[in-house]
């Protein structure tokens, strides 16, 4: 046996070397024909602008979000810092919940006011509704369509009526629509209905007996071990109905930090931290944390400087190339969306931990690290997962109807961005490739390989799904975020022919050994102590 167990580890070694080998070969030639697509093709790309990082190299700003983030950069870090230097100064003077949410709702309502002008209006006054009708029927059976119903109404008006025009509630208020700040409000307020929800059912379970196993949970969790409380204890942990007041609320809904991309945090979590500041994230751990977002911002303009991804999905002419350059951009696109999103949420959660409140680590896992969609999931915008989980999938029956949850989970999360077809294209095309993984999973725990040989094959197996399902993934990402549901044919058609068959089964290929390599990732992190 113990023979046996040596010869696989010696195999597992050589193999981890063909692996890495083949890696590196792979992203020698994505970055190669990646630069020379950059230099063939910028004249007849737009949304390049001149750079600063490198010397007569243009600058890829075509996506909307990367620019504003990156031009509103100077302006957020000075009021982060001035947010950040008040709150401190406050919290010397030991207030306790209430005096602290009155202090972070007014710096709060500030920073509101410049982002929205006079439509803060319409945000303080769905937020009072909500109020309202969480304390009135929170007791009753039919709270959860009440919350729901009202906050979905509120989703889906916002979009339509775009924000509203004061000129509906009369001419009179007319002038007010010249006051509209410098960042639409309703796009903001989708993020403010995830709260409103959150209260509402976190006041509507606290007298309620919990199902978290706190002991069970204690024995697993490192963190609560050291004696200190993770995030999870603190989403879980029921709070006294003194904390569900209007002013911790409000705080709650529009904390400056937080408001405009999350990470998501429960109402829970957000009020056991007004009175006592998260704890554990060290001084260092969270200087790292600030370092670390520098150097992936470096990255990001190294990135944007060399290859132009993003001007290349926003034009036509990809349309154009071989199926080869087809997917070297839509890789590229790809991982260009997880390093934005990753400078996004990251920098706000920085900002949120240096005021003592912590919130989820919304990218845990790099894209490439990722081989099933469950696991994908769980490590893109995972704060979000976590709210879909606690307040949707757990209330509707949880893994016992996993099969149904996942369409309304996914359809929920496609009207919550937007709506738009695309984005329900992407929503019912993940849910139906989530159908197989979840019965290839159910047979994986069924069976049991009783050799080396069989575990051997097992593996092979479960590699070859992993690479299906990144390839899955490309495909539903690409249609919901970047050429939509129109272009499923182009997309599809670009591969299914003599020239483009080749290079799927050398994506495929690509996407095995990259699974392989996950696995050996995940067997050196079961090792460790």
């Amino acid at each position: 046996m113990a023979t046996s167990v040596n010869k696989i580890g010696h195999w597992k070694r050589k193999e981890l070397w063909f692996l890495v080998i083949y890696a590196i070969l792979f992203y020698v030639i994505i970055i190669n024909r990646s630069l020379q697509l950059s230099r063939d093709y910028y004249k007849q790309l737009h949304g390049l602008r001149p750079g600063w990082l490198i010397a007569h190299y243009l600058n890829d700003v075509s996506d909307a979000q990367w620019r504003n983030l990156r031009g509103n950069i100077p302006v957020l870090t000075l009021v982060f810092a001035i947010f950040t230097l008040l709150a401190n100064f406050m919290r010397a003077f030991n207030l306790r919940v209430k005096g602290m949410s009155i202090v972070w709702l007014l710096f709060s309502l500030a920073y509101l006011s410049y982002l929205h002008g006079a439509c803060i209006v319409f945000i303080l006054s769905i937020a009072t509704g909500n109020f309202l009708l969480v304390k009135i029927f929170a007791q009753k059976e039919y709270f959860p369509l009440v919350v729901w119903s009202y906050n979905i109404l509120f989703l889906l008006c916002n979009r339509i009526y775009e924000g509203y025009s004061f000129s509906i509630f009369g001419q009179q208020w007319a002038f007010l629509d010249n006051y509209r700040g410098s960042f639409r409000w309703h796009i903001c307020f989708n993020f403010v209905v995830l709260r409103m929800i959150s209260f509402g059912f976190d006041f509507h379970w606290s007298n309620q007996n919990s199902h978290f196993d706190q002991e069970k949970h204690y024995q697993h969790c490192h963190i609560c071990k050291s004696g200190k409380s993770c995030y999870q204890v603190l989403q879980e942990r029921s709070l006294h109905n003194d904390n569900f007041g209007y002013i911790t609320y409000l705080c709650y809904l529009v904390y400056a930090p937080l408001y405009i991309a999350g990470p998501i945090l429960n109402f829970n979590a957000f009020a056991s931290q007004i009175d006592v500041p998260q704890n554990t994230n060290s001084v260092r751990n969270v200087t790292l944390n600030g370092f670390r977002w520098v150097l992936s911002l470096l990255l990001m303009e190294l990135m944007t400087h060399l290859f132009y991804y993003n001007a290349f999905a926003n034009s036509d002419l990809w349309k154009h190339l071989s199926p080869m350059d087809v997917f070297i951009i839509g890789y590229g696109v790809l991982n260009f969306m997880w390093l934005k999103f990753l400078l996004i949420w990251r920098f706000f959660r920085f900002w949120s931990l240096i005021n003592g409140i912590e919130a989820p680590e919304n990218m845990p896992k790099c894209i490439n690290n990722c081989h099933n969609l469950e696991g994908f999931w769980k490590n893109w915008h995972a704060s979000f997962n976590k709210w879909l989980v606690r307040y949707i999938y757990i209330p509707l029956g949880g893994s016992k109807k996993k099969l149904l949850n996942v369409w309304v989970v996914f359809t929920f999360v496609a009207i919550w961005h937007d709506l738009e077809w695309k984005l329900l294209s992407w929503a019912w095309l993940t849910c139906l490739f989530f159908i197989p993984e979840l019965v290839l999973k159910s047979a994986a725990k069924a069976f049991q390989a009783q050799s080396s040989f069989g575990e051997c094959i097992f593996r092979e197996l479960s590699a070859v799904a992993g690479a299906v399902t990144i390839t899955c993934l490309m495909v539903a990402n690409l249609v919901g975020f970047v050429v939509g549901p129109s272009g499923i044919n182009w997309l599809l058609s670009s591969f299914l022919n003599k020239e483009g068959l080749p290079v799927l089964g050398g994506m495929l290929m690509t996407f095995y050994v990259g699974t392989k390599i996950m696995f050996h990732i995940d067997e050196a992190k079961q090792r460790s102590p």
